[in-house]
């Protein structure tokens, strides 16, 4: 696995939370935020924190979201259910990198941006990326809709016993990738997903919203990636995200599953590179004009 020359922040979030950030590349270069799927951290981009053609040019923070990675873990009886705190996470971390930044949503990360674009507008931002996400949480949603890969090891990995759990989130890394992942990535997830305590694991998913108000709202250019053989999270989630946000584009990895990044890495970080120089450069003689 390449080394990554990263340094970790820590920041106050929402309601006093803690949150750890992971940059890399230049300090006052154009900011791309990266936020990761349920029961994982920010390592989930390791690949990109160390790809040179992105961070010779941007500022990468890869976030760990709260209850997840180093972040610090709120009471699951509380700490997770309110939107506004979710939100004020991804504030506290754009303060750090500067705006306008774009947002980067992979899986349930795609959540956590519709949070934040609930609360505070795209007025900060240069952008949107969803990656294999889900924009809305709960049963029932089309932008939240799971496929049998998700669907085959719940409940298991929402419980307290340590077996059930790896032997559930084991099943759960073999049907995320359409590939055969190496195995410091598999174990990795399988890892963070155990680190994160299975209340918290059972906390974020008992969120119920609905986003799409907040979807039809956004103005700044928006990228919908989804791999066509996910089966974590539905392609029918990244339809209905591309639907309902003006002028998004939809882009589709054709043999890749819920970890394009992973899968398609050169393919991915391309994408990235290639959205993140136009919408900058829109972002640019915006303010110019």
């Amino acid at each position: 696995m390449t080394a990554v020359d990263s340094t970790l922040h820590q920041i106050e979030g929402g309601n006093g939370v803690r949150i750890a950030v992971r940059t890399a590349g230049p300090e006052h270069a154009p900011a791309i935020v990266l936020l990761h799927g349920w029961a994982q951290s920010s390592a989930a981009w390791t690949a990109q924190l160390a790809d040179p053609a992105l961070t010779s040019r941007y500022r990468l923070a890869a976030v760990d979201l709260r209850g997840h990675g180093a972040s610090d873990v709120p009471d699951p009886e509380t700490g997770y259910s309110d939107p506004e705190a979710w939100a004020d996470d991804i504030a506290a971390v754009l303060d750090l990198v500067g705006r306008p930044a774009i947002l980067v949503g992979w899986s349930y990360g795609g959540a956590v941006v519709t949070d934040y674009l609930r609360s505070f507008g795209d007025t900060d931002l240069a952008g949107i990326v969803f990656v294999g996400a889900s924009t809305e949480v709960g049963p029932n949603r089309p932008g939240a809709k799971v496929g049998t890969a998700m669907r085959s090891v719940v409940p298991y990995v929402l419980m307290e016993d340590l077996d059930v759990a790896t032997r559930g989130f084991t099943e759960f890394v073999r049907g995320m990738a359409e590939i055969h992942l190496p195995g410091e990535v598999s174990q990795r997830v399988v890892g963070d997903a155990l680190r994160v305590p299975w209340q918290v694991r059972k906390a974020v998913l008992r969120r119920d919203f609905d986003s799409s108000g907040v979807l039809a709202l956004i103005t700044v250019p928006t990228l919908v990636a989804h791999g066509r053989l996910d089966a974590v999270i539905d392609p029918s989630a990244a339809e209905y995200a591309h639907g309902k946000i003006p002028g998004a584009q939809l882009r589709w990895f054709d043999r890749a599953g819920h970890m394009p990044f992973a899968e398609r890495t050169e393919e991915f970080d391309g994408m990235l590179l290639g959205f993140a120089d136009q919408v900058f450069e829109q972002a640019q003689e915006g303010g110019r004009g």
